[in-house]
């Protein structure tokens, strides 16, 4: 069988949880324990909440990557995942991990894409 880079999920939803959109602070402590709890390896991090509201961030892992975009104003957000299986098969992590974040946020989904690299 020929080597699949890994499973890219990409995601709109919404949610009506406006603090939660609004800053990145409860985010980033569930996100920390989720790739903790999915033996995943953080390598770098950059969040930045924006003046009036929402926030954007990127976190590297060891298996490429996890990123998010909010716009509470809209109850809106944007966000994917993608786990390469250089040494394991991880698509059911990336999926895991998808599915913990819209719990989180008790989102509905808007679309969704998976994409096998």
């Amino acid at each position: 069988m020929p080597y699949t880079p890994g499973l890219h999920l990409l995601s709109e939803f919404t949610s009506e949880n406006i603090e939660l959109l609004n800053s990145s602070l409860k985010f980033r402590d569930f996100l920390s324990g989720a790739i903790t709890e999915h033996q995943l390896n953080k390598v770098g991090e950059v969040w930045h909440d924006f003046e009036g509201g929402g926030f954007t961030a990127v976190v590297c892992l060891t298996e490429s990557h996890i990123s998010i975009h909010t716009w509470p104003e809209y109850n809106l957000a944007t966000f994917d995942v993608f786990l390469s299986n250089y040494q394991h098969v991880n698509d059911g992590k990336a999926r895991n991990l998808y599915d913990s974040i819209i719990d989180f946020y008790d989102a509905t989904e808007l679309q969704k894409n998976e994409i096998k690299r």
